[in-house]
């Protein structure tokens, strides 16, 4: 008992209590303070879509602390729970040897186990008085609190650092949007020739990749192909001047300078808030996860090829809708039509673009899901410890980790910018932080003096073409 009190708040001296206190308010502070400049940065830079974002993010902080807050409290609690024998005697993550029922406990482990006792109030006969064991340690419990932690903290990172690269590689574009834009009276009459030469050649060249000859015509050539096209040149410069115009003259026919660049860069930072989330599925698929992680199960191993197969599905599918969008062309020439590409939602999963990112959303969180827990096994139980298994199935977990990371950063998401434009509707990134805000408020204020509420609902679900606001090119 002696012992147990000496180890109390109360035998702890007040210059270490106070210092600990000092340190975690103080890096609390700086954290806060962090994400409120940046805040106020991004504000200044009227980037509106990435602050949403940030707000997004201390949600996920601020949920992340309840957990946290939660497991302290009820650890005692939970530490309280007594259950069969039966039911905590299987489905470990690593096999228990048999000779460890028998072992007699080390000095080391009768330590640990009497602090954790004391630490909690409670006396080693609880359990044993009854026939029963506890349901689980604080020790697991602990464990358990920062393995959540570091999970929230790589996704985050991941997420961010796939939106910067692939922001970085759609920046590349900016100079086709610049060559589109070249208006022909500007110019003198060599260059005004010289462009359309150009232009004429890029969708030629477009028509000649996706619908030039019999085979590229053939549905499973052309899916053989847009597998492997998206691990080179996934976006070139025909296929971009090709869907940019598909999408001025379906939304945007009376402003042919309209700045698409800037549009796909917008609507991706509106994505990006919906991305660094993490939504009650993820969650969801993480208990299951735990729940599977049986020792020789390899469930670890097996789960490893599940966000790269789901990647290499959404690129096939994103070129498969390019070379589609071309052959619907060519057989419009064939039947003496309009030959212009259509935009349409039926080109899509289900008819329905936003399935893109959900998936690229789960891809993202459950390959940072696969670092995460490597690196928490690492610096939690070593290198050596069951639940890492052997070499050979660490070594290509990681290399598939990598790649996913790399290949969504440069190919699937720039497609995903560029390709789900093709559906029929566009997205309100469309509109200037202005714009947005005054039709927000204005459908706000409809509500509030209750006039025509059937027909605010009306103008709300109803698409509105971007030319009934005269939408320029400077601020699209």
């Amino acid at each position: 008992m002696a012992e147990a009190r000496s180890g109390s708040l109360e035998y702890t001296p007040t210059w270490v209590v106070a210092f600990i206190c000092f340190i975690i308010v103080l890096l609390s502070l700086l954290a806060e303070r962090g994400l409120h400049h940046l805040g106020k940065c991004l504000k200044r830079r009227q980037q509106d879509a990435l602050f949403e974002a940030l707000q997004k993010l201390k949600e996920e902080l601020m949920l992340l602390g309840f957990i946290s807050l939660m497991l302290t409290v009820s650890q005692a609690a939970i530490r309280h729970i007594c259950v069969p024998p039966a039911l905590v005697n299987n489905m470990f993550p690593c096999k228990k040897p048999l000779e460890e029922h028998h072992a007699p406990k080390s000095s080391h482990s009768i330590i640990n186990n009497a602090r954790h006792l004391l630490s909690t109030g409670e006396s080693p006969d609880h359990c044993a008085a009854k026939g029963q064991v506890p349901l689980v340690s604080v020790e697991a419990l602990h464990q358990l609190h920062i393995f959540i932690f570091v999970l929230a903290v790589f996704h985050v990172i991941f997420c961010a650092s796939t939106m910067v690269l692939g922001g970085a590689r759609i920046q590349q574009w900016k100079h086709w949007e610049d060559w589109f834009k070249k208006r022909p009276s500007q110019m003198g009459t060599t260059r005004r020739g010289h462009h359309a030469h150009e232009l004429f050649s890029a969708n030629h060249e477009f028509f000649e990749m996706h619908a030039g000859g019999f085979w590229r015509r053939s549905v499973v050539i052309s899916w053989v192909r847009s597998f492997f096209k998206q691990f080179y040149g996934s976006v070139t410069k025909s296929e971009y001047i090709a869907l940019r115009q598909a999408f001025i003259m379906s939304h945007c026919r009376t402003n042919p300078s309209f700045d698409f660049h800037k549009y796909m860069l917008r609507t991706l930072e509106i994505d990006f808030k919906k991305v660094v989330s993490i939504s009650w599925y993820l969650w969801l698929f993480v208990v299951v996860f735990l729940l599977l992680n049986v020792g020789g199960w390899n469930t670890y191993f097996w789960l490893s090829f599940l966000p790269l197969i789901l990647l290499l599905m959404v690129g096939a599918k994103l070129e498969y809708i390019i070379s589609s969008l071309a052959l619907d062309v060519s057989e419009k020439r064939s039947r003496a039509e309009e030959a212009v590409i259509t935009p349409s939602d039926e080109l899509f999963w289900f008819h329905r673009p936003g399935i893109v990112l959900q998936l690229i959303h789960f891809i993202l969180f459950q390959n940072s899901f696969e670092i995460a827990f490597f690196f928490w096994i690492l610096f939690t139980y070593g290198i050596h410890s069951c639940i890492m298994e052997k070499l050979g199935y660490l070594i290509p977990r990681l290399v598939m980790g990598v790649l996913v990371q790399v290949l969504c950063s440069y190919s699937t998401l720039p497609l995903y910018a560029l390709v789900t434009q093709m559906g029929s509707k566009f997205k309100k990134g469309i509109f200037d932080n202005v714009v947005q805000s005054t039709l927000e408020g204005w459908l706000e204020d409809t509500r509030n003096r209750g006039e025509s509420t059937s027909e605010a609902h009306r103008i709300e679900m109803q698409p509105t073409t971007p030319e009934s606001y005269n939408v320029q090119s400077e601020n699209p």
